[in-house]
């Protein structure tokens, strides 16, 4: 048989930002093999380069700019098409770029703009992730919400819930392919369904809770994940069916941004620092050991230094296993750029530090109190260092190392924890018979 991928156009795509921009990247690839194209090898010259680009903040920016370039550079003559948050936010320095021909402003133009070039076949789903264990599934787009910090309902604007049904679908696609772990994702996670059945009467509510109970009833050895839910957005009927669903993760991501309630007021969010306790508590009440991962901003304007060490019991008492840490960042066009009494970057870096420590020390507690439980690992590669061990994360999300060989990476395989160390759980096998 005559090999013919020497005959089709070659393509390069590169991804920044979030679960959502990597996604809608691997759709575009997708949808680009159908048309004709493979991706390029490291020594090729990629005739299309595909940057999906971030704005969450002014590093995203310019790491976006920086990107572009590079691809202008290392591959003469190819044609850069820019799309994601960055290219909605500023769309005429993105046009000034190198190689730069075509800049999508809003990702629901993007099958019409990639027909204009010939690219008509546009997937309504992807089949596989490139590279990943686990695999993303966009279950909705925009956000309404008012954050003071955010600028990200200004780029993705408005709420879009995909049809349950093409999301059965694609989970069904993913599984078939060898995806032993879905994620959930989206703009704001919890606000899925909303837009289907607001203002609209005789409609019954189809939430996010009544999505993953409907996902629940594929079958096969296969888990499932949120990759984020607001606090606010956990109410009886979510923690009734997550207690009821066999394949979703007893992890969650409820994004706490500040444990004070007078920083909670300045950034806008739609809770208490004791709401969300509450909540968390509802859900252990309820849920075998559930994991806690969040957010943190460190530094937003007027933070003060009792303030942050609210921030910091709050965190303690939240019992967090992980906490993505993030300095505040100035973005032009969000009310917070403009409050008084910016924190200074040396404090900013000093209060990053504390609660990186503080963070290490919850991570190793919770990692603790699954010594002697049963695990479910998704072995995810080989420990170089260790010969005869392999690294994964167990359904709580929790980093797991355990006897195994090379075999193992991409399966499932059961455990029992056995000490905790420095940096993740350590598990004997589980002997099978």
């Amino acid at each position: 048989m005559t090999d013919t991928s020497a005959d089709l156009r070659t393509c390069r795509l590169v991804t920044l930002g979030c679960k959502v921009n990597q996604y809608e990247t691997q759709l575009v690839l997708e949808a680009l093999e159908r048309n004709g194209f493979r991706e390029a090898a490291e020594d090729e010259t990629a005739d299309l380069c595909v940057v999906n680009t971030c704005t969450v903040t002014n590093n995203g920016d310019s790491r976006s700019r920086q990107v572009i370039r590079q691809l202008a550079k290392q591959n003469p003559g190819t044609k850069t098409l820019v799309m994601g948050c960055y290219a909605t936010r500023d769309p005429q320095a993105v046009q000034t770029l190198p190689s730069v021909f075509e800049v999508v402003t809003d990702k629901r133009e993007l099958p019409d703009i990639l027909a204009r070039h010939g690219i008509y076949d546009m997937p309504t789903g992807i089949s596989r992730f490139e590279g990943r264990k686990r695999a993303y599934v966009k279950v909705q787009d925009g956000c309404i919400l008012k954050c003071t910090y955010c600028i990200i309902p200004q780029v993705r604007p408005g709420l879009r819930s995909r049809s349950p049904e093409d999301i059965e679908a694609e989970v069904r696609r993913l599984i078939d392919n060898g995806h032993q772990e879905i994620v959930l994702t989206g703009i704001h996670v919890g606000h899925y369904g909303v837009d289907t059945t607001r203002g609209r009467t005789g409609l019954p509510p189809f939430r996010l809770h009544h999505l993953f109970k409907r996902l629940d009833r594929i079958p096969g050895p296969w888990r499932m994940r949120l990759s984020s839910i607001e606090a606010a957005e956990i109410g009886e009927d979510f923690i009734a069916a997550a207690v009821d669903c066999e394949h979703l993760c007893p992890q969650f991501h409820p994004a706490l941004q500040s444990g004070s309630n007078a920083v909670l007021s300045r950034m806008r969010r739609r809770y208490t620092v004791e709401k969300f306790l509450d909540t968390l508590d509802q859900m252990r009440d309820r849920l075998p050991n559930p994991a806690f991962t969040t957010d943190v901003i460190v530094g937003f304007p007027g933070e003060t230094e009792e303030e942050f060490e609210e921030t910091m019991a709050t965190c303690r008492r939240a019992g967090f296993m992980k906490i993505h840490l993030f300095p505040f960042s100035t973005r032009r066009g969000t009310p917070a750029a403009t409050l008084p009494d910016q924190v200074h970057g040396t404090i900013r870096e000093m209060r990053m530090q504390r609660l990186e420590r503080l963070e290490r020390e919850l991570a190793q507690q919770y990692y603790q109190s699954l010594v002697g439980t049963d695990l479910e690992v998704l072995i995810e590669g080989q420990i170089e260092h260790r010969p005869g061990w392999v690294h994964g994360t167990d359904r709580r999300y929790v980093p797991v190392e355990i006897p195994g060989q090379r075999d193992d990476v991409s399966r499932m395989v059961r455990g029992r924890g056995l000490r905790s160390i420095e940096h993740c759980l350590e598990a004997e096998r589980e002997i099978q018979e």
